[in-house]
């Protein structure tokens, strides 16, 4: 073995999953063949290579940097994310975040390392030692994976390809793709192609099964805001605010029910600049938790007389995300104290009054969430809210205008917290809550939340005897929240049902 970070994979267990082929573990290390050259997933169908001949990495970007090309047959890149990121959320973790988002490409290395935190020289070198590659080769890597779902399933031209995967130029384009797969953008082509619109660019999400989509869309369609979100049979659609100009997203939400496999989320996205395709992406990605390990979380609930019941019911429960921190946190202190549906009309409004009017080929999606600035210079006495939350919602707005607080991924989630809870009227219950959905914190409980105490209830269950246990359900208490929480939601009658 070599002496890379490769070596913190115990390479007796990665080799035990590459012999069964267990997909639980896609996404979370690579298996480079010395023999060929060629780096796949575990899950690889090929035959099992000796172990002499095989290295571990915990990226694709490592295995690029070793020399390694992608397997043709198993495409190692289209595999969800390392769900080790968000359980740990260590500096690399959360660059690792920013880096899908497309900040390397956008801001550069001094950007990445500003947002975490570290100097350029110090994120490199914690980069190279946690995940076998620095900043420049995981955005390379990243850049590679867009541009081949783009060649496969668009009808792009190779030029628009390049810059919407985030290339400086075509020939650069050209030598990594060509250097990561072996293959020319015209081989790739050759394999595989759909008809698309201008614009419009549909890719496949990949989630970890089982995945309880319908679920996800209940809770994303009893939340929907006017003008921003609409929903229908089987979809969900909102509008993106997105670095180059505005964009939608339209996801297909489906159960998958088989275990320890990987499924796709069917995502089309129409974008006034295709720069903004990574970035669109990622935050699709966020929105339905693609980088979870349901298997992981649900065997951590089976044994559990509260939990174990539900997620046999409905395994593979995801937490919603966010497509944007800021305006996760603005929707929070909205619906403080007051019902969904209340909050849903109140946002609606102060999306019509504050949000950006967008044209959309979605009907029902008509703008995009209001900025923090935009927020930040409302008088709070004109907000169809109580005086004391509109002020609460005003000082919020300006603290993320000025970046005090920081809702992008890259920034440490206790810092987060503290930052919030010293603005005024933003107590505990917001702080965590905008955890658990802008910063994708997994182990968040609201102990004093009342559909927490209802579900408990309702269950038959001493809310506060349970409560006082819920420690147990650690590191994945996020999961516990929601599973309690789906107890209190039906299934919405959606238009056209």
């Amino acid at each position: 073995m070599t002496s890379s970070p490769a070596t913190r994979l115990d390479p007796e267990s990665c080799y035990r999953a590459v012999k069964s082929r267990d997909r639980r573990f896609d996404g979370v290390f690579y298996t480079a063949v010395r023999t060929t050259g060629i780096y796949c997933r575990p899950s690889c169908p090929a035959r099992t290579p000796a172990f002499p001949h095989v290295t571990f990495h915990p990226s694709a970007a490592s295995a690029q940097a070793a020399g390694f090309r992608a397997c043709k047959r198993c495409l190692p890149d289209a595999t969800p994310g390392s769900p080790d990121w968000d359980v740990a959320a260590t500096a690399a973790g959360r660059a690792m975040r920013l880096i899908a988002d497309g900040v390397v490409d956008r801001e550069g290395v001094e950007g990445l390392a500003r947002r975490v935190g570290y100097t350029p020289r110090h994120l490199s070198r914690l980069l190279t030692a946690e995940l076998g590659a620095g900043p420049l080769a995981l955005a390379r890597a990243r850049r590679a994976q867009t541009a081949r779902v783009l060649v496969e399933t668009t009808d792009l031209g190779f030029a628009d390809v390049a810059f919407a995967a985030g290339f400086a130029s075509v020939r650069q384009f050209n030598d990594t793709v060509r250097e990561v797969y072996a293959a020319t953008p015209t081989d790739l082509r050759g394999r595989r192609r759909t008809t698309s619109s201008p614009g419009t660019v549909t890719m496949r999400l990949a989630v970890r099964t089982p995945f309880a989509g319908s679920r996800l869309l209940d809770f994303l369609a009893y939340h929907v805001v006017p003008g921003v979100e609409a929903v229908g049979p089987g979809w969900y659609a909102r509008t993106l605010d997105l670095p180059h100009g505005p964009g939608t997203v339209l996801l297909r939400l489906v159960d998958a029910r088989s275990s320890g496999e990987t499924a796709f989320v069917s995502a089309e996205f129409t974008l006034h600049d295709l720069r903004d395709t990574t970035a669109a992406v990622e935050r699709a990605r966020r929105l339905v938790d693609a980088d979870c390990d349901p298997v992981a979380v649900d065997d951590q609930f089976l044994g559990d007389p509260v939990i174990g019941p539900l997620v046999r019911v409905c395994p593979g429960l995801r937490v919603p995300g966010q497509v944007d921190g800021d305006e996760t946190a603005v929707r929070t202190v909205i619906g403080q104290q007051v019902s969904v549906t209340g909050a849903r009309t109140v946002t609606g409004r102060i999306v019509a009054a504050y949000g950006t009017p967008v044209e959309t080929t979605v009907p029902g999606l008509t703008h995009l969430f209001p900025s923090a600035a935009a927020l930040a210079a409302a008088d709070p006495e004109t907000l169809p809210m109580p005086r004391a939350r509109g002020r609460a919602l005003v000082g919020l707005a300006a603290a993320l205008a000025s970046g005090d607080v920081a809702l992008d991924r890259g920034a440490d989630r206790d810092e987060v917290r503290t930052s919030m809870l010293a603005l005024p009227g933003i107590g505990p219950w917001t702080a965590d809550y905008v955890a658990m959905r802008a910063l994708g914190h997994p182990d968040v409980f609201l102990p004093t939340d009342i559909g927490v105490r209802n579900a408990l209830a309702g269950l038959g269950h001493d809310p506060a005897g349970v409560i006082a246990r819920a420690d147990q359900w650690r590191p994945w208490r996020s999961y516990a929240l929601m599973h309690l929480w789906n107890t209190l939601m039906p299934a919405l009658p959606l238009e056209g049902d």
